[in-house]
């Protein structure tokens, strides 16, 4: 009779299947019916559907969302790590814990969070509730459909 030895992890196998269950009910269905969808579409109405002018005004936000946000991040970022290495001041750590606590944060938490910050009772995204009125908003979704 062969000893079976103990793993390392207790309850590695039922944690294991929990986020296997959660991956597919959150993640690969809806990318699944996603694909399944597109494969369905002609090629005409494939490009289409990508080229209607809301799809395109939201390529548009995002890339330039997202150069805007590399550019910031890639001087703001130099200047930081040039003066945490070069430098030593009082917050030096403190200041260097919040540079490394997305790292160790999971991405759905820094997601949740940020939602929670950008939404219109958020703290950022109430500002620019205010700031934007109502009439431009709707005259700016009229644009985009």
């Amino acid at each position: 009779m062969k000893k079976r030895n103990k793993p390392v992890i207790p309850g590695f196998g039922l944690s294991m299947g929990i986020t296997i269950s959660i991956l597919s009910l959150v993640v690969l269905i809806p990318l699944a019916s996603l694909v399944i969808y597109t494969v369905k579409l002609s090629f005409k109405d494939f490009i289409e559907t990508i080229t209607r002018a809301r799809v395109l005004a939201s390529f548009y936000t995002s890339f330039i969302s997202a150069f805007a946000a590399a550019v910031i991040n890639g001087i703001m970022g130099t200047i930081l790590a040039w003066v945490l290495v070069k430098y030593e001041f009082p917050g030096r750590r403190i200041m260097d814990g919040m540079i490394e606590l997305p790292f160790a944060l999971p991405t759905a938490v820094a997601g949740i969070a940020l939602t929670s910050l950008t939404s219109d009772s958020g703290i950022v995204g109430s500002f620019f509730a205010d700031l934007v009125s109502g009439s431009h908003t709707q005259e700016l979704a009229s644009q985009l459909l």
